[in-house]
């Protein structure tokens, strides 16, 4: 959820919406898609541009779905995307998120209810600004949000907050995770009863930031070399209790068809961000974001831990700068949600969608154009 490039694709510039629709909302129900939505309006560039799925929700901006089932019903934890009018820069200052809400569907295609902000940034302690993607796990009979935020000196951690309903509100607990650092946590809780937070970003996410295990503000954020191994993400064995690391936070390794380290100047298959992890027939499916070539990737494993393999593509670039999803089992079908930018045209107001996941006899990932 980083910078952007005006000219990487057409804009579709399709009318705004309210500006009180960016602003806490009470839960309400829309229809998919939402019956007058900007999304079925004329395209007034003339581009015609056709669209796999449509906004799941055009009454607030949202991205970064992580989605999950709980209790039979599909519950979506995206990013709450707002209209500040700073500038835009490679850094993401301009993604500014203030809060989260929570989207609640009880079957693909049905009516989709936003359950009004589950926590509030002056809500967090320790926070100092930029709520960007969360992720949500359930244990021990306790719904936990987890999220990337700025502390006050303006570094990445990783806060957690609890509920016992998993559209929240939620409680934040006083200090971030400690041992954490950087963005988009992902949580995998697998048939063993183990639970791990899969993190990281580049460029404005700080990953680079953390090469030599202690926090250098002037990293580079492009290394200068381009055959060195690219940046990994990072993974950690969560506590019993979901609030802590339960050990030492590891590099994931993804490597290429032979065996090697993807490369940093790869940067059609290396990880960007956005990481998820899923399983299917007893294998690990790593999938993440590769940010500059704006594609969703996959690679695959027979560890929770790695390493990966490199396999293929999932989704071809979507309509804006950023790419974030989730990958998600219902009612024996698998489906990705995923965000574009077809009700507002700008990269940072983007709309979460979702469509069919479909693979080959072999497991591979069929690409998905959307």
């Amino acid at each position: 959820m980083l910078r952007t490039l005006a000219a990487c694709r057409p804009a579709l510039l399709a009318a705004p919406l309210a500006l009180a629709a960016c602003q806490s909302q009470p839960t309400q129900t829309a229809d998919q898609p939402a019956a007058g939505s900007p999304a079925a309006q004329a395209d007034p560039a003339g581009t015609k541009a056709k669209y796999l799925s449509q906004p799941l929700i055009s009454s607030i901006y949202t991205a970064d779905p992580s989605a999950h089932v709980f209790n039979g019903k599909i519950y979506i934890y995206p990013s709450h995307d707002i209209e500040t009018g700073m500038p835009e820069n490679d850094k993401g200052d301009h993604f500014a998120m203030r809060d989260y809400h929570i989207l609640s569907m009880d079957s693909i295609g049905g009516k989709v209810t936003d359950h009004g902000v589950a926590l509030d940034l002056k809500d967090i302690p320790w926070a100092g600004r930029q709520l960007w993607a969360p992720d949500a796990a359930f244990k021990n009979g306790t719904y936990y949000l987890y999220f990337p935020v700025k502390d006050k000196q303006d570094v990445f951690r990783m806060g957690v907050a609890t509920s016992q309903s998993p559209t929240g509100p939620f409680k934040a607990d006083a200090t971030p995770i400690a041992g954490s650092y950087s963005i988009d946590p992902a949580v995998f809780t697998d048939t063993d009863g183990k639970s791990y937070m899969y993190f990281g970003g580049l460029w404005g996410g700080q990953l680079q930031r953390w090469q030599t295990g202690k926090y250098d503000a002037n990293a580079p954020e492009k290394k200068p070399d381009g055959s060195e191994p690219a940046i990994s993400p990072r993974v950690a064995q969560l506590s019993a209790d979901m609030k802590h690391f339960a050990g030492p936070v590891q590099e994931l390794k993804i490597l290429d068809e032979a065996g090697k380290p993807l490369l940093a100047s790869d940067n059609k298959r290396r990880f960007f961000e956005g990481g998820w992890l899923h399983k299917y027939q007893g294998k690990y499916y790593f999938s993440y974001s590769t940010g500059d070539t704006h594609l969703l990737v996959y690679a695959v494993g027979d560890s929770p831990t790695g390493p990966f393999t490199y396999k293929g593509v999932i989704m071809n670039p979507v309509e804006g700068w950023t790419t974030h999803h989730s990958i998600v089992e219902i009612k024996g079908k698998w489906y990705i949600f995923y965000h574009d930018t077809q009700l507002s045209g700008k990269t940072w107001l983007r709309n979460v969608k979702v469509t069919e996941l479909k693979r080959n006899p072999d497991g591979s990932i069929v690409t998905i154009n959307p």
